[in-house]
């Protein structure tokens, strides 16, 4: 067992206790500020990092939350300090926050890095900010606690309660079809979203909260808890008193994020029916954490998994309902079987501690392992010629006949150019063809965008079609559902097999063979990949430059390569 520090023994001890000029300025600056000797002096230090801001809805309420950290901290004996850090508003961001999640990852690592800083509280819940908050911490490898955001209230429309994304896409394609109008479309618009946080389904945002919180780095139940719920306030204030012992016990996070975590943490995803999303997230966070994880261990635990969450978008119910039927604790305790349970969390010296006595109050919402919404994991991983380095399929969420098919493909060679055309009846398309989406990838969307559940046209909407097979190196929103298949890598911008498919050509999905198949030749595809020429770079300087520069592909989590890489960083010398 490590043995407890002494004040002496602080990181921050180096910018404030010695006798040289240096100290003494930081001392003064510190006057500066207004505090008192006494309130900092041999404390901890501890940086609250705080993703809120006016245009991120999904973090709107944390600047409350954040003084309900400092209040823990306060109570324990620590001193926090509150850093705005990059918000990533998934809902606002252009082309797409996924742009900018190493971004806020950089800044983590380099803010955590630069400041007399001895633990920190990292705030944040929208889709990206829980993987760059972690992965920028982890590659400082201080004591860390996460706050989830925690989902928005249901929300409602006449005698239905919605689900964020889900029902959006849902009524969407129910207007294109002509069963719904603009009045009602008016009324969906403000019933959708009714309070702070993030989405209350289990898209990206829960799923990525839910997996923190099965890493270990959350206080216990934290990831479902409504964001506007009084018991959010209070596990704010608990993380806060929970950072200063941990920085006085040395538990940074490398003795946290562990390889059995990340195992852990693929587990409650795939059982959750998550995001997809979180299958690239986990991979580059688990290589901050000097972990390697693969698609493939994605694939194989997913055969050793049902899933049990009863939600949206796979399910029925949303994560208020989750939170009260048990949360992740009871959740858990369905799958201790698969769990790597003597690891340690911020919490506890264990998970098997962590999790003694969680209950299940409701088995509709969190099932019995006999009566699975699914027998496998929801995330099926392909493999093809289509796809060497793999991609990912929702499957739980697509109407089932679609697994298995074989149809032609459509070919839209970018976005725009797709939503100028879908409703083209030119096109001639058929419930049975299979649309093609490409140069949507990390370098191509630029970012990755969330292209990948295409729309359907109205045409066929209007004949009850609600589903087809979409293919594209793209990403979908956790909230979306259907037959896509998605994170084709390599992607077609840097010459990925997606570049060779010309509209016509047969594709074969079948998920039960984790297959993704284009039925051309060998040698046909040759010719077609000696005519192909890279298109031009998208950036010709600033942060996109970099980014183009040093993203990596879907299968390795889109981090920056140079970041990715196993490397020393010295600790900077603050005397």
């Amino acid at each position: 067992m490590t043995a407890r520090l002494t004040s002496g023994e602080l990181r921050s001890h180096q910018w404030y206790g010695t006798d040289g000029l240096r100290s003494f300025s930081h001392r003064a600056r510190t006057r500066q500020l207004g505090y008192l000797p006494e309130e900092h002096l041999g404390k901890p230090v501890i940086a609250i990092l705080n993703t809120w801001s006016d245009i991120n809805p999904c973090h709107v309420h944390l600047r409350d939350r954040a003084q309900a950290v400092k209040r823990g901290v306060w109570q324990a004996g620590g001193f926090p300090l509150e850093f705005p850090v990059s918000t990533l508003s998934e809902t606002f961001q252009k082309p797409t926050p996924m742009l900018y999640r190493n971004m806020l990852a950089m800044e983590t690592e380099e803010l955590l890095r630069s400041y007399p800083v001895d633990g920190a509280v990292l705030l944040g819940g929208c889709d990206k900010s829980t993987p760059a908050l972690l992965m920028g911490a982890a590659s400082v490898d201080l004591p860390a606690v996460f706050v989830p955001a925690g989902p928005m209230l249901p929300g409602h429309w006449r005698n239905e309660v919605l689900g964020s994304g889900t029902d959006m896409w849902k009524y969407w394609d129910d207007k294109r079809a002509g069963l719904i109008g603009d009045c009602e479309m008016a009324e969906l618009e403000n019933g959708l979203a009714r309070s702070p946080g993030h989405c209350m389904t289990m898209g990206t945002a829960s799923t990525l909260t839910a997996a923190a919180e099965a890493l270990g780095v959350t206080v216990p139940g934290a990831s479902s808890i409504p964001a506007v719920d009084s018991g959010h306030d209070r596990m704010a204030a608990q993380s806060g008193l929970r950072i200063v012992e941990l920085v006085w016990q040395q538990l940074t996070l490398s003795k946290i994020l562990t390889a059995d975590a990340y195992e852990d943490a693929v587990a409650t995803v795939l059982a959750l029916g998550g995001s997809t999303n979180a299958v690239i997230h986990l991979i580059a966070m688990a290589g901050r954490s000097g972990v390697k994880l693969t698609l493939d261990d994605f694939d194989r635990v997913a055969r050793t998994v049902p899933v049990l969450a009863n939600l949206r978008p796979g399910g029925k119910y949303l994560m208020e309902d989750f939170h009260f039927a048990g949360g992740l604790p009871g959740f858990l305790a369905r799958l201790t079987d698969v769990l790597h349970l003597d690891r340690p969390t911020v919490s506890h010296t264990s998970m098997r501690e962590q999790l003694d006595g969680a209950l299940v109050h409701d088995a509709d919402v969190i099932r019995e392992r006999d009566n699975p919404l699914a027998d496998e994991g929801g995330v099926a991983v392909l493999r093809g010629n289509l796809c060497p380095d793999g991609a990912v399929i929702k499957h739980i969420a697509a109407e089932p006949h679609l697994l298995r098919h074989t149809g032609p493909a459509v070919v839209f060679d970018d976005y725009r150019e797709m939503q100028r055309t879908i409703n083209d009846p030119a096109l001639g398309l058929t419930a049975d063809h299979v649309l093609v989406l490409r140069n949507a990838g990390p370098k191509g969307g630029p970012g990755m965008p969330e292209y990948g559940m295409l729309p359907i046209p109205d045409y066929l909407l209007r004949q009850g079609v609600r589903d087809m097979v979409r293919i594209s190196d793209a990403r979908m929103s956790g909230t979306s559902y259907g037959a896509c298949v998605l994170h084709i890598a390599p992607e077609s911008y840097v010459g990925g097999p997606l570049a060779l498919v010309r509209t016509g050509d047969a594709i074969t999905l079948d998920v039960g063979a984790r297959l993704l198949h284009l039925d051309v030749s060998e040698e046909e595809l040759t010719r077609r990949r000696d005519a192909w020429e890279p298109p031009p770079n998208r950036y010709g300087r600033g942060y996109g430059a970099l980014y183009q520069d040093q993203i990596t592909q879907a299968d390795t989590g889109c981090d920056f390569a140079f970041l990715a890489r196993q490397g020393d960083v010295p600790d900077p010398y603050a005397g």
